[in-house]
Formats: structure tokens, sequence, C-alpha cells
């Protein structure tokens, strides 16, 4: 088939992939194809993606995802101040830390929040007000949980609360939305454009996120951009994989943030070459063809073949 024909090859994945409309990893499935294939296009045509999408600008501010659970409260606040030395003015934590799915554990979700609480009151007495704060809960919270959590935070200024309650459950988030003043994300692992679709008509959130690399690629996040704006609802970057989100974001008008995720950059930087680095708080956009980037074949090579990989389990 055409490779520059991504709306034919987009509806024919789609039928074959989720002919029920389900929701689920075919949407990753569909956006690696669609992202190989607006690569081909721009190297067809000689444009970088960005490009192709619109070319609204050519860098986008980002935001540090820097605060796991493994750091202990006083790392938290440390790794806090060495972003913002790096030049980061927008930060982002995990909070709930799988509670829901660690049910079965000793530690109950009520220590869990109050943990959290602590641990957001260290990063910002470490960066002070100016920095902006963002939490993700990763769909780890039930509704009393989440709120009990946005509640008790809100003196801290946060500028979002990402993906609070489990299965990013509209009427738990219309709920949430309505008792504080922390505004809500939500749908960086949503695959279905109709998902972002019901979460807009019930403002159930302040902030839209499909992610280039889950959410269907650019094609199907293109059409979820347009109804955020359509709706007057904020447009973001929520997830990893910053090299790719970042062409989404320049090339719409109503684009704004990406996720710079310190884990998955460090994952990218082992694969592609010639990744661009942020400055200043901003990713500037690559002027080659295509996603400005290549795969260093060599490297996946080797790294196919380290233990534990699956070609090396063949070998």
């Amino acid at each position: 088939m055409d490779p520059l024909r991504h709306e034919q090859l987009w509806d024919k994945l789609y039928w074959l992939l989720t002919p029920r409309g389900q929701s689920g990893y075919a949407s990753h499935a569909i956006a690696a194809i669609d992202l190989a294939l607006w690569d081909l296009k721009g190297k067809a045509l000689g444009q970088p993606c960005w490009q192709l999408l619109g070319g609204a600008r050519n860098q986008v501010p980002v935001y540090a995802t820097f605060g796991f659970a493994f750091f202990v409260r006083e790392e938290l606040a440390q790794a806090a101040k060495s972003w913002v030395e790096r030049g980061f003015r927008r930060l982002k934590m995990t909070v709930g830390h799988h509670g829901l799915q660690r049910r079965d554990e000793p530690r109950p979700l009520d220590e869990v929040v109050a943990e959290d609480v602590q641990r957001i009151r260290a990063v910002r007495e470490a960066v002070g007000p100016d920095v902006q704060i963002y939490i993700d809960a990763n769909c780890s919270l039930d509704y009393f949980h989440a709120l009990s959590l946005a509640q008790r935070i809100e003196e801290y200024g946060i500028s979002f609360f990402e993906e609070p309650v489990s299965q990013n459950d509209i009427p738990n988030l219309v709920k949430l939305r309505a008792k504080t003043s922390i505004p809500l994300a939500a749908g960086q692992n949503e695959g279905l454009a109709s998902r972002f679709r019901d979460m807009l008509v019930a403002q159930a959130v302040d902030v839209v996120q499909p992610n280039a690399c889950i959410s269907g690629g650019f094609t199907q996040c293109n059409r979820i951009a347009g109804m955020a704006q359509a709706f007057n609802t904020r447009f973001a970057n929520g997830g990893a994989w910053p090299h790719h989100n970042m062409h989404l974001h320049a090339g719409l008008a109503n684009g704004s943030l990406v996720e710079y995720h310190s884990v998955a950059v460090e994952c990218c930087k082992q694969v592609f070459d010639d990744l661009p680095e942020p400055a200043g708080g901003m990713l500037a956009l690559p002027q080659r063809p295509g996603l400005g980037f290549e795969p260093n074949r060599d490297r996946l090579k080797e790294l196919a073949r380290r233990p534990g990989s699956r070609a090396a389990g063949k070998a």
C-alpha cells in the first residue's frame, strides 16, 4: 500500500485490530505504524513531521518527570533542586504509588496519601514558589483517596493532577473536578478518540493528554487535538516519549506542554541518535526530514544480544 496515504492506512489498521471499538494495546501498534508512516512521509517530501502537522512553532515547553516512588523524601527534594539547576521550571512527581494495585499489602491507602502530602510539601519547600509542580497518580487511587489528597495539597499550588482515579472513570473525574481547585488532566493511556470525546462532553478534565505513541499516532492525536480546541480545553502531552510528541505539539496551534520523562528519555538514548536536548525548559524541533532522529542499528543489535532479551533467548 502507499505509505503516504496515512488516513487510508490508519482506517484499515483500525478495522483490522479494533473491529468492535475495543480500547487496548491495539492502539499502541497502530501508533507505532502511524509514526513510522509520518516519518516516511516527511523524508519523501523533505519536511520534518512538525512542519507537515502544521508548523505552529519550532520549539515546545517541557516539564520534567523526575519524582518517582523509589526516592525517599529527602532524595526527592534533592532531585527536584537538581532539575531546577538544570533549567527546568516545571516538574512532575508520582503519587498514589499503585495504591489500588497493592491493596493486599499491609500499607493502607490512607498512609500512602499521608506520605504523598509530605513528599509534595518537601518538593515545594525545596524549589520555592515559582517552580510549577505537577502530580500524577497513574490511575492508582479511588475517588475518596484522590479527593483527600487533592484537598490536602491545594495550598502547595499544584499545576495539574494527572489521572487521579482508577480507569480514568469519567463520573468520578467529574465529581472530583467539582470539589478541588487543582486542574485535572487525563488521557495518556487512552486508545480511542471516543474516550476523549466522552471526557470533553462531561467536562471531566481541564487538560486532555493523548500520547502520540499510545493514542493512535499523529493521525488520531490530531483529531483529538481538534476536539479539545472545539471544547476550549487545554491539550498537552502526558506520558513518555517526548521526542515523538514534540512534533505534534509544535505542529498544532493549540499544542502546549510536552512531558520530558527522565527514565523514558534514557531508554530512547539507548536506541536513537541525535535526540535534541532541552535548554531553558524548551525543546527545539529538528529541521531534518521526518522525525529528525534515527535508530542506531548496531546498538539495537547489541541490546538484543544482552542476557534477558527475547532475541538473546532465541539465539
